[in-house]
């Protein structure tokens, strides 16, 4: 049984490019809580309020209850679940769960090949990240879980084949003249650019392509807050800010409410803008609430 190629599929059954990462975010979390304590079991009333977290971190923007993953999770073969009623789960029912001292813990056979395979643990956890989260937030997901470390790089293969190109890099840079999209920033060290970074606009997990029209060249910063659905590319190609987003320091304002509403620096005349249905997947599944308002320039004295 390859556990690795199970945890990248356990996200088929999305349809349309909706993300839909709740039983990968749990797997993630059960992973980290073995890797603390092998034999502990995870009864859900006192994981409840640790899951509903992760899914409204890193979860898809419409609510869905910790109780969903907790229960169909069972389903693929790496969770199992008791209650006082016995084996199997009682249902989504969050009540349900609390009622009967829902247990869940990963499978059996999961299990005693976790302890085999001490590298296993790494590499199931990067099939996970890799097939639904962007790279930028792979170190913060990692501790968010409870993964001690980051897991180790793994070639996968998708259920379409698909291989990243290692020219989108480049490709992207040179398209909007090494600056970020966003800020302007464009620093280097030498020759050598510093902080600047090609951000998939549809993210590669959900089938965005490595094409210079999925792409921006962006900062650091503002690839992250893009990926976290603080910034958006809206019509026009001018920056989304979300409404969700709090910031009160003057860094805060330059740097990310500020932008609303400004136009996109780049890319370079004869180079392919965002494509349209690469912005609305992202605005759908990734951009945070509403947008605020275009900021307006200060009337002259």
């Amino acid at each position: 049984m390859n556990w690795v190629e199970r945890a990248a599929e356990l996200r088929q059954w999305s349809r349309g490019g909706v993300r839909a990462p709740h039983k990968p975010l749990l797997l993630l979390y059960a992973l980290g809580r073995f890797q603390r304590d092998a034999d502990d079991e995870l009864a859900y009333s006192a994981v409840e309020d640790d899951l509903k977290r992760l899914l409204e971190e890193y979860g898809p923007t419409n609510r869905t209850s910790p109780a969903y993953p907790f229960h169909h999770l069972v389903g693929d073969g790496v969770w199992e679940v008791r209650s006082d009623r016995g084996s199997g789960s009682p249902g989504t029912g969050v009540r349900e769960l609390r009622k009967t001292h829902a247990a869940g813990r990963l499978a059996p056979e999961l299990r005693a090949a976790l302890r085999r395979e001490r590298s296993l643990l790494g590499r199931m956890a990067r099939a996970l990240l890799d097939a639904n989260f962007p790279p930028s937030l792979h170190a913060e997901l990692c501790e968010a879980v409870g993964l001690e470390s980051a897991p180790a790089e793994v070639a996968l293969r998708t259920t379409a084949g698909r291989r990243r190109d290692g020219r989108m890099r480049e490709l992207v840079l040179t398209a909007y003249e090494y600056r970020c999209a966003f800020c302007g920033y464009d620093g280097r060290i030498g020759p050598v650019t510093a902080g600047l970074e090609a951000a998939h606009v549809r993210w590669w997990a959900f089938d965005g392509p490595d094409d210079v029209d999925n792409g921006l060249c962006l900062c650091s910063l503002h690839h992250k807050l893009f990926d976290k659905g603080v910034l958006g590319v809206g019509d026009g190609h001018r920056v989304l800010v979300s409404q969700s987003f709090v910031g009160h320091s003057a860094a805060a304002r330059a740097q990310v409410t500020d932008l609303s509403g400004r136009p996109l620096l780049g890319p370079q005349p004869g180079t392919a803008p965002v494509a349209a249905s690469h912005r609305d997947w992202h605005t759908a599944q990734v951009f945070r609430g509403a947008p605020r308002p275009a900021r307006t320039a200060p009337s002259p004295a």
